[in-house]
This record gives structure tokens, sequence and C-alpha cells, in this order.
């Protein structure tokens, strides 16, 4: 029995089944992105020049929070109402793991039950690669493949793994951070830089018997954040409360965001932000090629650990050990 070999997509193809809305050509961008395979990179990167022509004013929405703070039931909830005042959204979900284990797809569409089956929906959990902190150059790849399609919004959830934050404010417009009622003396424990870089504060499950716990932690974090230097001048954080069981603050957190995007839009910032993240996104394109290159070259990958051996035996200094392969990658 043969078997009927599956067409090949053209960049074309590629390109017309994005900006189309076809979720199934979209998720094989996606995976062509994600793959570290010479010949899929360069059709990733073909079909992601093409795509950069799209003018789409999408706002980027980062996720973050401390475990435990639903950021799942959040984003379904937050979700549900964009996409009720008539907008497509886009969910990337960072998986620490890799894709190809299948759990966490099937793990981001259980939790997002209600928001999985709408049309305007496209969920995707997107492979950290390794990367520090849970998010990768093919993640910010993917949002542009996502803006090419046409989504209004789109919504990255971090891991919430220290460094993942700082990591996506490189990517989208606005964070929110997610934080559990009674949390607030925990905001000495909360990194600072994370703090820094929040643009609107939710306390998330404000609800029943924690409504009163809440509101001392909402006056908590208000004060916590008037000790740190603004994030964007003219732009005044808030501390809302919400409940994605009763459905309260949602919307309140969704006008927030539009706010900001009208401040921002309105005083220059915005572009400026994107301009910055692109610069960003091509010097870490640069030095990630350069390294996976330095590193799969055969004359270093020869010597490397009798190298790594002398300098954790002391004979060697980690400098001269460094130098030591370069000057066998700089030979071949």
């Amino acid at each position: 029995m043969t078997h009927k070999r599956r067409h090949e997509l053209t960049v074309d193809e590629f390109v017309e089944g994005i900006r189309g809305g076809n979720r199934n050509i979209m998720s094989q961008a996606i995976t062509l992105v994600e793959s570290s395979r010479p010949d899929h990179e360069k059709r990733a990167h073909a079909i992601l020049d093409r795509c950069l022509d799209t003018k789409n004013r999408s706002i980027r929405i980062g996720i973050t929070g401390s475990p435990g703070a639903g950021k799942s039931t959040f984003i379904e909830a937050l979700g549900l109402d964009i996409v009720r005042v008539g907008l497509r959204v886009a969910v990337l979900a960072i998986d620490p793991s890799s894709v190809r284990s299948g759990g966490s797809i099937l793990g981001d569409k259980a939790r997002m039950e209600k928001l999985s089956v709408e049309p305007s929906v496209f969920i995707r959990p997107t492979a950290s690669s390794g990367y520090l902190g849970g998010t990768s150059p093919r993640t910010h790849e993917t949002i542009l493949l996502c803006e090419a399609a046409g989504y209004d919004v789109i919504i990255v959830e971090t891991v919430g793994v220290g460094q993942s934050e700082i990591v996506v404010n490189s990517m989208v417009d606005f964070i929110l951070l997610l934080m559990l009622p009674g949390s607030g003396d925990e905001l000495q424990g909360i990194k600072r830089g994370i703090m820094e870089i929040a643009d609107a504060v939710a306390i998330t499950k404000a609800d029943g018997e924690r409504s009163g716990i809440a509101q001392i932690s909402r006056s908590d974090f208000e004060a916590g954040l008037r000790m740190i230097p603004e994030k964007h001048p003219g732009w005044q954080r808030k501390v809302l409360l919400t409940s994605a069981l009763e459905g309260t603050g949602i919307g309140e957190i969704w006008q927030n965001i539009v706010e900001f995007a009208e401040t921002m839009r309105k005083n220059g910032t915005w572009d400026r932000q994107r301009r910055e993240q692109l610069r960003l996104l091509f010097y870490t394109i640069a030095e990630d090629r350069l390294k996976r290159e330095f590193f799969s070259r055969p004359a270093v990958a020869a010597i490397k650990d009798s190298v790594e051996q002398q300098v954790l035996s002391g004979e060697i200094s980690p400098f001269s050990g460094a130098l030591a392969l370069l000057d066998a990658f700089r030979a071949h």
C-alpha cells in the first residue's frame, strides 16, 4: 500500500494561509519556527520576512504571577471577555518542557476548556527550548506570526520562574502581575525587578472570605508600587481585585489595558518600545546562532570535554580554557 506523500506547502501558501486565518497552516508555521533543523529554519524565516509587512495594531499582554494565583483560569476569563467585544485572541502558554511530549498541549486545552472552543481564539503552548526564564526568541517570532494572522490580542503566559518575567517584558506591551490575597507580606520576597516591570497588579481569587484579606493586600501592593520608580512616565499603575469565579474585576483589567495602549500610543512610547524589542530580538538571534555555530564546530567539539576537565581540576583558568576553545574555532 502506497502512502500519498503530504503536499509540502510553499512559502507563498504558508503566508496566504496565515493571513487567511487557517489555524492548521498557522500551527505548521509555528512548528517550523520552533524547529532547529536548518531547512526548517530557512523556511520559517522566509515566512516571517513576508509576514512582517502586515500592519497589525495588536496588543501583546504578558501574564505572570505567583504559583497558585490561577493564571490559566484568569486568562480564560479575560480571553472570553475580550472575545465578547469582537476581538480575536491568541494565547501562547510557555511550556518549560518539550512540546513534543504532548502532555502540556492537552493540559492547556483542558485548563481553558471554554476559551479553546471559541472560533476566534488560538491557543498554543510554545517551547522554552531550554532558555533561561522559559521564553526564547522563538516565542517572539510566534507572536509576529499571530499578528500576521490578524489576532488583535496576544496573551503570553509565563511559567513564573524568576527570570521569565524580565524576558517576557522584552516582547510584550503590557505586563500583568497576578498575586493571591494575603501575599502582601511576600512583597519583600518578590524580586524588585518583577514589581518594576509590572504595568498593573491583579489580586486574584478576591472573593468570599478572602475579600477582606484581598483589600489589605491591595493597600500593601499600592504602597509597594509607590516605593519603586515609575515604569512609563504618565502611567499610574493600578492594583485591581479580581475573581474569575464570580467574574468580577476582569472587565476592569481589560479596560486598564485598553487605556494603557491609548496612552502609550499617544505619547510615542508604544512604537519606541516595539522598535527596542525588535533590536533586542535581532541581537538575541545573532548571539544564539553564533553560540550554536561555535559549539558545533568539529575542532571545538573535539577539545571541549578535555579543556573543561582541565578547568575543573584547576590546571588552567576558565579564562584560558575559553580562549583555547576560541583559538580552535578561529583555526578552522
